[in-house]
């Protein structure tokens, strides 16, 4: 329960030691708030909250459902209400209701028709067809659409305008057709697969419940349940809607879908907290009820419950786009840009220099073509698949492959503590006895306690006073790996116990049998049993609650010897108990009573109601005290992620001063720390604001936090390095998540719980566990831990920050082709020589010979210790930039391109026509009427033979571009590293220049292939004429490199360090 810390330990220990309600979401509505739609103090917040109202609807733009009225702002905000406060007359009252005999069949039917079935409304679901449209007609696709649309106008304009037609045009047009079909079902795979979000909410709603109508009990279905009626629950069932309990036996639900948080709530009529989360007298849509039987009224149903609100929220929330996302749009952009402008002017210059539209259409298709990558998209995709599959063996699932790259530029990581920073398992570290506070491992002892010792009669009242049973199947495990039923706390003991003994509890109880038991209960704070031992004598063992266990005791064992409890002891008690709870450590006092054998003797009949034992008059025993302790490697990957410049903060629903011991342990908050709270009324913002200078961590409680405006939130994340927020809300843990996002940080959050669901969908990277998580929480996140531990998260962010460099250098690499593939449109339409490159050429180069070997540059290792710098700011570093384009541009593309050109003239000058008689030689080259063109040697060419010559310089053009790109590959393994230093490991890299080498003879020499692409086969010493093209680029770039590396802060870096 949201509580506040106290200076009283004994509060404090209350709400650590008891059963902890379960810590869930401050999330409330009121009937009449929901019906009437706004009332005036829902009103009042509305407009003090108006500023904020507006981000939320620039920010999302799906309508509120038209059946609650709900806006975004309006599911965020915590709505009071009363219907669990008011007196039950009252309430029976205001809902027209009898609490004996339900409602009529006639009131339940009218009431169905008014206010809906009692079921989710899932979203309108988007239309598959439309979003792949979306996708044909978005990013570099615009522009082959543009190409292909412009090639087959060409084709169409020679067909019907002119004697003779190039069939070339028409292929073209159906190629690029293909290209961006192809590429749009591959992204369309990856990135539209079916949300289910709404499914795994539906999926926690009963399909039938019990109601009392007419004073008869009825089953049908929960979608027909109303509000006012009188439903009950039992042991196995789900709770069918938000329900006032009005009398309960036993009653517990279990809230783990909720909370995360394992242990049972215990659940009564009596009103206890004004949350009505908190109360004990309200019990929450699709919960299970763990056992016991409970009567109540239906307050609240479908969509206007608490798990409506949290499902609505969650299907409305979104993070919007992922960096990487943002990244390939900048990249698009520029590129597009380049290419628009590019294509054009040289269209116009084209037009006014031999004014022939069709020789400019497809001289603009050229320069569309050259400067769009096509395969880029499918090398991106293909590359975060990898590293997918990488963390996937790493116990990281992926779910959306941006998430990869995504994860890397974290630099706020929201977690939660339960079962993922924590074991999710209460372990006993702690005994107080004979006042020693005494320190608890996991060692195996051979034999128990020395009966009748001080630590014998604690061990034995553990073992007693206790539900917890291991499960059958794990009997023959070994003790620490066992698993067993019952209450966390219990479960805590027992293992103690087991490892304590040498595993002779059940043994042991078994000598000693239970004859009468009252069980822990919320308003008693203790738990107390009956056992006959071996001489047929009685004993009373309690536990609970260390104030209240103490209370009831007269004496007290201290050194194995039972005394009188004097004042001495108490204030012994009360410094190892403010010790261990001032550790975050749950604390449990025990005592115990050998029963007089005159007044019980073998045959007493015990009973509970009425209780006919003694509860007062006890001896006191000690203190065993527990937490749910770190797990194995979480404190040293959190100092990985500090040391990656990464921000932790544990967002918790658990107690602050737990937290605090978890947040220490586990090096969110540093133990040498001064630490300012915002946990008390008393505590003032301004104080702990003003506090920074010497206190660099705080703890936040989530009561405190709503008294928080937006721009004081924002301020508190943004000074603060090391914060916990404990005692939190699902709408708090959403708000936290957006105050770091506004503050410029690419935040990830952990959960799961349906509460977490929110958060998770709006962080940039929702993570949730695989074990503990619930079916809502893993299909809102977009990565899984399949081992829920922490840790595995620093795997993801080591593989995104690699995958992020590696998919820079993957993009040079593909980029500094585009100059070889630009400029031989630029010289054909202003020197008019005949095109050295086709169109189909540089597709081929695009999605055929560089798309291996760009996707093989994932598998590079670091160059550097990636885990050391800082998290890549979005703003500045991004995918593409104006120092990338310049190195790919103007260095290593004008090698190519001069690799390409050098080719081209040589094989045009040995078959005869030398550079001088090839100028503005374009006209009369592609005439087809034209038979007797001279050379520079006074051959004539008909037109075949010159397409022939052609074809073949387009091949060998096509292949300078192919061997100066294999240097490429070598030289983008690496930013600054040399060549000599980075260690060569990369075998796929190897395969990737191979299949460029099998493609190049496939469209170059196989019989009919290259007749399709237009391309002739070459000889071996034109092949050879870009091999020291691609020897000077390698020296070239290692010599930039080393400039780098030895003046890091130098104009070379500053211009060229992409």
């Amino acid at each position: 329960m949201l509580l506040m810390i106290q200076s009283n330990p004994e509060s404090v220990t209350d709400s650590i030691s008891s059963e902890r309600s379960e810590d869930c979401l401050v999330i409330a509505s009121s009937r009449k708030v929901w019906d009437q739609g706004a009332m005036s103090k829902t009103t009042v917040q509305a407009t003090e909250r108006e500023p904020e109202r507006k981000i939320w609807d620039e920010i999302f733009c799906r309508k509120p459902k038209k059946k609650t009225g709900l806006s975004m702002a309006d599911l965020k905000r915590d709505v009071e209400m009363d219907d669990h406060k008011i007196p039950l007359e009252e309430f029976a009252k205001r809902h027209k209701t009898n609490l004996e005999k339900g409602l009529t069949d006639d009131d339940a039917a009218e009431r169905l028709k008014k206010d809906g079935l009692n079921r989710l409304t899932p979203p309108k679901a988007k239309s598959k067809l439309v979003m792949f449209l979306l996708i044909l007609v978005t990013g570099f696709n615009i522009l082959l659409w543009i190409g292909s649309i412009a090639s087959l106008t060409s084709f169409l304009i020679e067909y019907y305008v002119q004697p003779q037609y190039n069939i070339e045009n028409l292929y073209l047009a159906a190629v690029l057709f293909l290209v961006v079909v192809i590429t749009s079902v591959f992204q369309f795979y990856q990135e539209n697969k079916s949300s289910t979000i709404m499914k795994g909410f539906a999926d926690m709603v009963p399909p039938m419940a019990t109601v009392i109508r007419d004073g008869k009990h009825k089953e049908i279905q929960v979608q027909d349940l109303v509000v006012g009626d009188l439903v009950e629950c039992k042991g196995g069932d789900r709770c069918p809607a938000d329900i006032r309990i009005i009398k309960s036996q036993g009653f517990k639900l279990d809230y783990s879908s909720l909370t995360g948080e394992n242990d049972p709530i215990t659940k009564t009529p009596e009103f206890t907290h004004n949350n009505p989360l908190e109360s004990r007298n309200v019990a929450l849509f699709s919960t299970n009820v763990v056992e016991g039987y409970c009567k109540g009224i239906v307050m609240l149903t479908g969509d206007r419950t608490i798990m409506g609100r949290i499902a609505a929220l969650t299907s409305q929330v979104t993070s919007g786009k992922t960096p990487l996302s943002t990244e390939m749009n900048h990249f698009i952009n520029v590129i597009g840009i380049v290419a628009i402008v590019i294509g054009v002017v040289f269209f116009a210059i084209s037009i006014s220099i031999n004014r022939n539209i069709v020789s400019a259409i497809i001289f603009f298709i050229g320069i569309v073509v050259a400067n769009v990558p096509e395969g880029i998209v499918a090398t991106i995709t293909v590359a975060l698949t990898l590293t997918a599959q990488k963390m996937s063996a790493k116990n990281c699932l992926v779910k959306n492959l941006h998430g990869v790259e995504t994860l890397g530029s974290t630099s706020t990581i929201c977690s939660d503590k339960t079962g993922t920073l924590t074991q999710n398992r209460m372990t006993v570290t702690h005994t107080w006895f004979d006042n020693n506070v005494n320190d608890v491992t996991d060692t195996v002892f051979p034999e128990p306690p020395t009966p009748n010792t001080t630590e014998g009669l604690i061990w034995r009242c553990a073992t007693l006073c206790s539900r917890a049973e291991w499960r059958n199947e794990d009997i023959n495990q070994p003790i620490k790996k066992r698993e067993a039923n019952g209450d966390a706390s219990e479960i805590a003991l027992l293992r103690y116990g087991a490892l304590r003994s040498n595993d002779t509890v059940d043994k042991f109880r078994a000598a000693w049998p239970k004859v009468a038991e009252i069980p822990f209960n919320s308003s008693n704070k203790y738990q107390v049993s009956v056992h006959r031992n071996e001489s047929d004598r009685f004993v009373l063992v309690m536990k609970g609650a260390p104030e209240k266990i103490l209370a009831r005791c007269t004496d007290v064992v201290m050194n194995n010897k039972t005394i009188k409890l004097g004042h001495d002891f108490k204030a012994m008690f009360t410094h190892a108990y403010d010790k261990l709870g001032g550790m975050g450590e749950r604390v449990l006092g025990f005592c115990d009573l050998e029963l007089d054998p005159e007044k019980f003797p073998e045959d007493f009949d015990f009973s509970t109601e009425p209780i006919n034992f003694p509860l007062e008059g006890l001896r006191f025993l000690g203190l065993i005290s527990m937490i749910d302790p770190p797990r194995p490697g979480v404190p040293e990957a959190v100092k990985l992620c500090q040391d990656a410049r990464i921000k932790v903060v544990m967002v918790t629903g658990d107690h602050p001063i737990t937290a605090r011991a978890i947040a220490q342990q586990v090096h969110i908050i540093n133990k040498d720390y001064k630490v300012a709270h915002l946990v008390e009324d008393s505590d003032s913002f301004d104080d702990v604001i003003n506090a920074y200078e010497g206190e660099k961590a705080v703890i936040v409680h989530g009561e405190q936090l709503k008294k928080l405006a937006v721009e004081q939130l924002d301020h508190l994340v943004k000074i603060y390095p090391q914060v916990v927020f404990s005692r939190t809300s699902p709408t708090q843990k959403l708000q936290i998540v957006e105050a770091y996002q506004r503050c410029g940080r690419i935040v990830a959050v952990t959960g799961d719980g349906v509460n977490d669901a929110p958060a998770l969908r709006k962080a940039d990277i929702g993570i949730a566990m695989g074990i503990a998580g619930t079916e809502v929480s893993k299909q809102a996140a977009d990565m899984i831990l399949l081992n829920d531990n922490f840790a595995s998260i620093i795997t993801g962010v080591e593989e995104g920050r690699l995958i992020f460099d590696n998919l820079k250098k993957a993009v040079a690499y593909v980029l500094t082709s585009n100059v070889a593939e630009l400029t031989p449109f630029l010289l054909y339409a202003t020197t008019g020589i005949p095109l050295p490159l086709s169109i189909v050429a540089i597709l081929l180069i695009d999605v055929g010979t560089d798309l291996w070997p760009a996707i093989s540059l994932a598998y590079e290792e670091a160059e550097n210790n990636i885990m050391k710098r800082p998290p890549r700011n979005p703003e500045h570093d991004k995918l593409v930039n104006y120092r990338l384009l310049s190195f790919t541009y103007l260095q290593i593309g004008v090698i190519q391109s001069l690799a390409g050109f050098t080719t081209y003239f040589i094989v045009m000058a040995e078959n005869g026509f030398l550079p001088k008689r090839l100028y503005q030689i374009r006209d009369t080259w592609e005439d087809q009427g034209i038979d007797d063109v001279d050379d520079s040697y006074g051959q004539q060419w008909s037109y075949d033979q010159r397409k022939t010559l052609e074809h073949c310089c387009h091949g060998a053009f096509f292949f300078a571009i192919v061997v100066v790109q294999w240097a490429d590959l070598i030289v983008a393994r690496t930013r600054s590293a040399s060549l000599l230093s980075h260690r060569f490991s990369n075998t796929v890299l190897l395969t990737g220049m191979l299949s460029t080498l099998v493609l190049s003879y496939l469209f170059l020499f196989v019989p009919g292939v290259h007749v399709v692409f237009q391309l002739t086969g070459l000889r071996i010493r034109w092949a050879m004429v870009a091999v020291p093209f691609g020897w000077f680029l390698v020296l070239f770039d290692e010599t930039r490199r080393m400039a780098i590396r030895r003046n890091p802060t130098g104009w070379l870096y500053r211009e060229t360090y992409y």
